[in-house]
């Protein structure tokens, strides 16, 4: 029973191969002619290797880099600033000012009225130079840490390097211009980039302020695309006649910011693309070695009448397959070390698992099989057109 159980288990795989080269004649024979040069066909697979990992490789890092430097400043691009115009004269916005930002930003982003000043704030023994807001709205601006409230009445917010400076924390006193408040919440270390110092800040009631008007107002845009949109109206509303505000949005730069990286890719790309050009070299140079060498095998099969379109097929066939086994080990291998930087670096995971990064992989896979396959094809045409007789006497 065992001898029959062994029997039948060598003949499952002589049966799939059979099967496999009646459905498809040219697949089975060239897997049979690559296992014969298995070193010649393994340094040419090697080149096809090589280039996908590069462009796999350089492709998906320049992406993941793009997609956490937008991830990074997003919060600066979805940020709209409206302060005084120099040539207006004025040093503050009026109530008429802030009506009209907030009508061009109805639906698009919340309005944050600031008013702002440079000061010196004490506290614990110590003293340090601090940038003073006063608004009643500073959570959308300023983090939603324990304590800050959602309309500010009274105490102070302390951002991280003041209250590291004076060595604050909830319940401390601190003193700015003869006046002292309690602090009732220290805002979080500001993890993005953004115009304004939340880490240097002290935030206090707007009503604590001397003047009437308003510093700047800033709107938090919903998207990028709101923020374009907000300053395009404000400018509009506020600018027709005479340039009273200066309106300042930073989309701009992230678009910049974006096509740099798109260039950069492009160049990382273009490299890596230059190796797989020297693979595709490399497989044009075996399979015309190898057609030479099989001059006489492949005059004989013409001479038994193998069409000419079967020996081109089988021919191709070899060199799509150089290039597809290439192709998934160098996607392969790609991947794996660019998440082994992730992992090993500053560089989030995230930014590596995108949907694009996968476009990347397929891409790369997709031009190193063609690649491979473009190598293959005057070498296959030339066996495949050449006359019998002449193979024969070859």
């Amino acid at each position: 029973m065992r001898d029959r159980t062994r029997r039948l288990a060598r003949l499952v795989p002589a049966t799939a191969i059979t099967r496999l080269g009646r459905r498809f004649p040219a697949v089975s024979l060239a897997l049979r002619n690559l296992s014969r040069q298995r070193l010649r066909a393994g340094l040419a697979a090697l080149g096809i290797v090589i280039g996908v990992f590069a462009v796999v490789a350089l492709g998906m890092l320049g992406t993941a880099l793009q997609t956490a430097a937008t991830e990074e400043l997003g919060g600066l691009g979805d940020q709209v600033i409206v302060s005084p115009a120099a040539e207006s004269g004025e040093e503050t916005l009026d109530s008429r000012d802030l009506v009209a930002v907030e009508r061009a930003a109805a639906g698009r982003g919340t309005v944050i009225p600031l008013k702002s000043t440079g000061g010196t704030v004490s506290g614990g023994g110590s003293r340090t130079v601090a940038q003073v807001y006063g608004t009643t709205n500073p959570r959308p601006l300023f983090g939603d840490a324990p304590g800050v409230p959602d309309y500010h009445r009274q105490g102070a917010l302390v951002g991280a390097d003041v209250a590291g400076a004076l060595d604050l924390r909830v319940g401390s006193q601190i003193t700015i211009e003869s006046n002292t408040y309690r602090v009732v919440a220290v805002l979080p270390p500001q993890s993005s980039i953004t115009p304004l110092r939340a880490d240097s800040a002290v935030v206090l009631p707007p009503d604590e302020f001397v003047t009437d008007g308003f510093s700047q107002v800033v709107v938090q845009a919903d998207s990028g695309g709101d923020a374009d949109a907000v300053a395009r109206d404000v400018r509009e509303r506020l600018n027709a006649r005479e340039r009273r505000v200066s309106v300042f949005s930073l989309t701009s730069v992230l678009d910049q910011i974006t096509e740099f990286f798109a260039l950069l890719n492009g160049f990382l790309l273009a490299v890596a693309g230059v190796s797989l050009v020297v693979a595709g070299v490399s497989i044009f140079n075996v399979m015309l070695m190898t057609v030479s060498e099989r001059r006489g095998e492949i005059g004989v099969l013409r001479a038994v009448g193998i069409h000419r379109d079967q020996v081109l097929r089988t021919l191709l066939v070899e060199a799509t397959l150089l290039g597809v086994g290439g192709g998934v080990v160098g996607v392969l291998l790609g991947t794996a070390g660019v998440v082994l930087v992730a992992l090993n670096t500053d560089l989030p995971l995230d930014a590596v698992l995108v949907p694009t990064n996968a476009l990347v992989a397929l891409g790369a896979f997709a031009f190193g099989a063609t690649v491979a396959l473009v190598g293959g094809l005057y070498p296959a045409y030339r066996a495949a057109w050449e006359p019998p007789v002449e193979s024969l006497r070859g």
